[in-house]
């Protein structure tokens, strides 16, 4: 039996489409061994939003080919997409699948490895001319090709596919050139999907996508018809919307998931920018008075006394060209005195060929950048304590997962806080209730 292992880079989304590739590949006989394995075949699952992200898929694959030089590559993923031709050149890689082929992974390595195994072909045999991608870097469909995923492997949580790529075009970003135009699947068959997370015992849905809010783009639909039939799946007990642009989730959203849902209490909100002349230029479709109040909006319409807090963890760069001392300030006391979310994701602007801000002029220096992730860093950390200690007494129900440390379990509460206790066998994939 063929022995294939993993590597995955980046977002959930990623994970997703990893444990989906895996899955398909034990169904056709494959045996699924660790990372580190001595393996027939190597998927890495590749990562483009940094330059320090496509270095670590470099050194990932280089990684693979160490460890067994006989081994062949399968490389996927936004680096994939965007570099095919480099990713081609590097040694022991055997198959590149950018973003519209991803359907295509597992029929073709299936069929190359029968072709191996029933003729004398040698190890550098051409891909199957039925199964030959398409060429390098090409822009992926604006519709179709939506490659359907949820992850397994763990018993409590699933990060659940339910729409690819975007139409947003912001100043520092290749996600659009690297997943293509806004596309989902019909609400009908991402339910069931659902259905099976739900069947596999598993209790929380974690939904993902790269512009998630976008939903509907495809089919016509829309993203609160896609989260009222999600409700009522059997088996699912909590649901988390694991990222969603602010402009894009409504009132309406908000006054739904409010009134008695499955949805928690906990929004990943991207701000890019706390400074309104930073986030025209770039290409945000919103401002600071907008998103502040969007914020308590959901704060006044989820958070009761005596109840858990929303939680909101928000995504920024730090040191977009043109940012000043001044402008950074700006974001700084915006997220300090007006939004003081439970979380701050900071990421070091990356300059990014082919996007508009790797064009200007006015690029950030290194030093400056490491600085002020450092300052919002540190902000976060304060921020999530204060978070954490609000709700010191209250009781939050806890989903613990099965992982043991030191004789420790750990889960989480509604709203994403992290709770420890002595490790119980028979709590696994339970939510119990308890005092924090």
């Amino acid at each position: 039996m063929k022995q294939i292992a993993f590597f995955t880079l980046g977002c959930k989304l990623n994970y997703a489409e990893t444990s989906t590739y895996e899955r398909n590949f034990v169904k056709n006989g494959l045996e699924a061994v660790q990372w580190g394995s001595d393996a027939d075949i190597y998927l890495i699952n590749t990562c483009a939003v940094t330059e320090h992200s496509e270095k670590k898929c470099r050194n990932i694959i280089r990684k693979a080919h160490k460890m067994n030089p006989d081994a062949d590559i399968v490389v996927t993923g936004c680096y994939a997409q965007l570099k095919k031709t480099d990713i081609e050149k590097l040694p022991g890689v055997k198959f590149v699948f950018g973003a519209e082929e991803k359907s295509m992974i597992v029929p073709t390595v299936m069929e190359y490895l029968a072709s191996r195994a029933s003729s004398d072909l040698p190890e550098t045999s051409e891909m199957p001319e039925s199964a030959a991608l398409s060429g390098s870097c090409r822009t992926p469909e604006s519709s179709g090709n939506m490659f359907p995923a949820y992850s397994t492997g763990e018993r409590t949580r699933s990060f659940l596919k339910v729409q690819d790529g975007c139409d947003y075009f912001c100043a520092y970003c290749t996600v659009p050139y690297a997943r293509g135009r806004s596309r989902n699947l019909p609400v009908a068959e991402i339910v069931a999907e659902a259905e099976k997370i739900a069947a596999s015992g598993i209790r929380e849905i974690v939904i993902t996508g790269v512009n998630t809010g976008d939903f509907g783009k495809s089919t016509g639909e829309k993203f609160l018809d896609l989260l009222k039939a999600l409700n009522e799946v059997d088996g699912i007990e909590r649901y988390r919307i694991s990222s969603i642009e602010p402009n894009l989730l409504t009132e309406e959203i908000v006054d739904w998931i409010a009134s008695g849902t499955k949805f928690l209490p906990h929004f990943h909100i991207p701000l890019q920018s706390g400074s309104d002349t930073v986030l025209r230029e770039m290409g945000r479709r919103y401002d600071t008075a907008a998103f502040e109040s969007k914020i308590r909006y959901i704060r006044e319409k989820m958070e009761k006394p005596g109840m858990p807090r929303v939680f909101f963890g928000i995504d920024v760069i730090a040191g977009f060209p043109g940012e000043t001392d001044e402008l950074f300030m700006e974001t700084y006391g915006f997220l300090k005195d007006r939004i003081r979310p439970a979380f701050i994701h900071v990421f070091p602007y990356s300059k990014r060929a082919g996007t508009r801000a790797a064009e200007r002029k006015d690029q950030v220096q290194d030093s400056v950048k490491t600085r002020r992730v450092e300052l919002l860093e540190n902000l976060s950390r304060s921020l999530h304590d204060e978070f954490v200690e609000s709700h010191k007494g209250l009781r939050c129900h806890v989903l613990f997962e099965s992982s043991e440390k030191d004789g420790m379990m750990s889960g989480y509460t509604e709203n994403y806080i992290r709770v420890e206790r002595p490790y119980d066998s028979g709590l696994t994939g339970k939510i119990v209730e308890m005092e924090i």
